[in-house]
C-alpha cells in the first residue's frame, strides 16, 4: 500500500501508484481543462503533486507546453533570480566493489586504471581547484570498504578544509558516496559536510536490481532509504537524482518526485537539490546499449516541470551536458552547474594520459571555469561562489522557510555579487573581469533594501582592497 510517510522504500516508492499515475497522465495528456487547472495551481509557486507533474510531462499540446516554460522561468526568477552557483567534482578514488553495468568503476572492468588519492594528492588537487577559483566541491568515490572506508573520506574532508592557498579556500564540501549507516552519516555531519548526495539511478526495483547485479548497491531498499538515515543522523541537506537513460524516464521522473514528497512528509523537509544527469559514454560503457536515452527536447521539458513541481529545490546540471544543452535549461530552472570539471582521479593537478584513463564518464562541456563564468556573464547570469547559507546555519528547514517566504534573496543576491567579486579580483581573465564588474554595477541598482545594499557595497570595496570571505 502507498504510504508517503513510511520508512520502507517499497511503500513510499510504490510501484502500483507510479503505474496508476502514468496511466492517469496518458489518459489526460490532452485534457486542456485539467492541464490549465494544474498550471493555475502552480502559479501559486507552492509546488504540485507527482500526479499533476506527470500530466504536464505527458502533455503534447504545444501552447500549454509553452505556458509551462514561461511559468518555469517566472518561478526560477522569483526564487533564484539570475544566480547560478558554481561547483566542481573531486574524485578521490575509483576503487569499487559494485557491479553497476552503466559505470566504468564496476569491479570486473580490467581496462580502467584504478587510483586512490593520498592526502598529499588531495592537497595538490585542491590547490589546483582553488587556483581556478572554486569554493565548493562535490566529493566522489567508489564503494569499497577496504580502499575507501569512511575514515578515508573523513580524513580527506579534513584535508580539504585545511588548505588555504593564496586567497583560495574550499568553503563547502558536498559528499556523494555510497549509502551507509546512521553512525557514518553522523560522522559526515560532524566533519562539516554540506549536502549529502546520492543518485537513485532508477526507481524501478526490477530494473535497479538488474543494473546492479552484484555488490552492496544491489540492495534496493537500503539504497533508497539512505536519505532517511542521513537526515536521522542530522544531515540537513540531501540531494536526489536519477540517471536518465537507464529506465523509462516517465517512471523515474514520478519516482523521484514521490521520494521528494516522502522526505517532506516523513522528515519535515524535502531535498535541497535534484540532479538530472543523462547516461554518457565512458570506458567499458556504450550509451547505445541503453535504449531509454532521452532527447534534448525531453530533457528541457523535465527541467521545466521539475522547477514548477519543486519550486524551492535547487536543480543541478553538470558538465555531462554540452554548452548547447545547458543553455536550453538555464533559464527554465537550473540553479547550479559545474565548471572546469574533471571526472578522473587526480585529473586537476596533472593532465591524465589516455592509457591511464580513470574517468567516470566523458565530459561534454570541456570549457575552463573562466570560460564558463564569461559565458554566464554574457547571458546575464550571476556566477555565484557563495557558501554563506551553509556556514551561517541556513540549512534544512531554516533554508526552506527563508526561500518559501522570498527572504532568501536578501542574502543570496548580495552574497553572489560579493563572491563573484572575489573571483574577478583573484582569478578572472581581463575580459571576464570587465564583464563581471559591469554586471555587478547593474545588479546593485536592483537591490531594494537600503541596508543590504549598503553592506554589499562596503564588502565589495573591502574585497577590492584585499580582504576576503564576507557573507550575510
Amino acid at each position: 500500500m502507498y504510504n508517503i510517510k513510511s520508512k520502507h522504500a517499497e511503500e513510499f516508492i510504490h510501484n502500483e501508484e507510479i503505474l496508476e499515475t502514468l496511466e492517469y497522465a496518458r489518459n489526460n495528456k490532452n485534457n486542456r481543462e485539467l492541464i490549465e487547472g494544474i498550471l493555475k495551481k502552480a502559479e501559486e509557486m507552492k509546488g504540485i503533486t507527482h500526479r499533476e507533474a506527470a500530466v504536464l510531462l505527458e502533455c503534447d499540446l504545444g501552447d500549454e507546453i509553452q505556458k509551462m516554460y514561461q511559468l518555469a522561468k517566472k518561478i526560477k526568477q522569483k526564487f533564484y533570480g539570475n544566480r547560478i552557483v558554481m561547483f566542481a567534482p573531486l574524485y578521490l578514488s575509483n576503487y569499487c566493489v559494485n557491479g553497476c553495468i552503466y559505470c566504468p568503476y564496476h569491479y570486473v572492468n580490467k581496462h580502467i586504471s584504478r587510483k586512490k588519492l593520498t592526502q598529499e594528492d588531495i592537497r595538490n588537487e585542491v590547490i589546483a581547484l582553488q587556483d581556478m577559483g572554486h569554493k565548493r566541491l562535490a566529493l566522489e568515490a567508489g564503494e569499497d570498504p577496504v580502499n575507501n572506508p569512511i575514515e578515508y573520506i573523513l580524513e580527506s574532508i579534513n584535508t580539504i578544509y585545511s588548505i588555504k592557498h593564496k586567497n583560495g579556500a574550499i568553503r563547502r564540501v558536498n559528499v556523494n558516496i555510497a549509502a551507509t549507516t546512521v553512525e557514518d552519516y553522523r560522522k559526515l555531519k560532524e566533519a562539516g559536510i554540506g549536502t549529502y548526495i546520492l543518485f537513485q539511478e532508477t526507481y524501478h526495483k526490477e530494473t535497479y536490481e538488474l543494473l546492479h547485479p552484484t555488490g552492496p548497491k544491489h540492495n534496493y531498499a537500503y539504497h533508497t532509504e539512505a536519505m532517511d538515515r542521513a537526515m536521522e543522523a542530522g544531515i540537513d541537506d540531501v540531494g536526489l537524482g536519477v540517471l536518465f537513460g537507464l529506465n523509462l524516464y516517465r517512471y523515474d521522473f514520478v519516482g523521484m518526485l514521490m521520494h521528494a514528497e516522502h522526505l517532506e512528509a516523513a522528515m519535515g523537509v524535502g531535498p535541497h537539490t535534484i540532479s538530472v544527469p543523462r547516461i554518457r559514454a565512458a570506458e567499458d560503457v556504450d550509451p547505445e546499449q541503453f535504449k531509454d536515452a532521452i532527447s534534448d527536447d525531453i530533457f528541457e521539458k523535465i527541467v521545466a516541470i521539475l522547477r514548477i513541481t519543486v519550486p524551492y529545490t535547487g536543480i543541478i546540471v553538470s558538465t555531462r551536458e554540452s554548452q548547447k544543452s545547458r543553455e536550453r535549461v538555464l533559464e527554465l530552472g537550473v540553479s547550479q552547474i559545474s565548471g572546469g570539471s574533471k571526472t578522473s582521479v587526480g585529473g586537476y593537478a596533472q593532465e591524465e594520459r589516455k592509457e591511464d584513463n580513470s574517468a567516470q564518464f566523458d565530459v561534454e562541456d570541456t570549457r575552463t571555469l573562466d570560460e564558463i563564468v564569461n559565458w554566464l556573464l554574457s547571458r546575464g547570469f550571476i556566477p555565484s561562489f557563495c557558501t554563506a547559507c551553509y556556514r551561517e546555519g541556513r540549512t534544512g528547514d531554516r533554508f526552506m522557510s527563508l526561500i518559501k517566504s522570498g527572504q532568501i534573496a536578501n542574502c543570496c543576491q548580495p552574497n553572489a555579487l560579493i563572491t563573484l567579486k572575489e573571483y574577478l579580483e583573484d582569478y578572472a581573465s581581463s575580459e571576464t573581469k570587465l564583464k563581471g564588474e559591469t554586471l555587478i554595477e547593474n545588479e546593485l541598482l536592483s537591490i531594494p533594501n537600503e541596508k543590504v545594499l549598503g553592506i554589499a557595497k562596503k564588502n565589495l570595496m573591502s574585497i577590492q582592497n584585499g580582504e576576503r570571505d564576507f557573507r550575510f
